[in-house]
């Protein structure tokens, strides 16, 4: 157990340790770095987080983070918006972008059907997903969702609402490990896995 001698690095160290992956002593390097920085990068710092937090915005085509109405992905000539490539969450974005192997557009869910963890199909971007099929020019809906039971559930989902209303529903190939979050893995594995991405219906009647 630390012990602190100022209630004030204890505050900051206690308030550090909440953000995900941080313990207690982590908290402490960081509150203690902090306090012998420069004022102007601390200041800095400060100011990132809180426009960061007042000012970033959901794409309203994808529900990307973004920092305008619609995200740069969405507004990029270069891409093509008839291909839908269809992810839990933002991480999962920044993973395939990374890769470079990716041309399409994107459509973030924000999570999986997981009733254990109280998230229904009400609590995902799911009816804007079908509305983008109904109402776009989609050639290819490609579901990226984690190799998990909640995964697949959501999968089967999408793919009971989509098919037949879109020419092509593919799945990523399964080059990602089974039970295995997109965002940690490696680059390579990744994309190779949206290159030899297969029809998600030849893969899932042979189950």
């Amino acid at each position: 157990m630390l012990t602190f001698y100022s209630q004030l690095l204890e505050n900051a160290v206690n308030e550090i340790s909440k953000l995900p992956g941080i313990g207690k002593r982590t908290a402490l390097r960081l509150a203690l770095h902090l306090s012998k920085a420069n004022e102007e990068n601390v200041e800095a710092l400060l100011s990132a987080i809180a426009k960061m937090k007042n000012e970033i915005r959901y794409c309203r085509i994808c529900h990307n983070l973004s920092d305008h109405e619609v995200c740069d992905i969405c507004n990029n000539p270069k891409r093509d918006p008839a291909i839908i490539c269809v992810v839990q969450d933002i991480r999962d974005v920044i993973a395939i972008e990374n890769t470079q192997q990716y041309k399409g557009v994107y459509h973030v869910l924000g999570g999986v059907i997981s009733p254990m963890e109280g998230i229904g199909i009400a609590q995902l971007k799911l009816q804007e997903l079908f509305d983008r099929v109904e109402q776009g020019d989609i050639k290819e809906v490609i579901l990226a969702l984690p190799a998990t039971v909640e995964g697949d559930t959501t999968n089967f989902y999408i793919y009971k609402n989509i098919a037949g209303k879109v020419p092509q529903v593919t799945t990523i190939a399964r080059g990602v490990g089974i039970g295995e979050e997109l965002e940690y893995t490696d680059e390579v594995t990744l994309g190779r896995s949206l290159l030899a991405r297969t029809d998600f219906e030849k893969v899932y009647s042979k189950r």
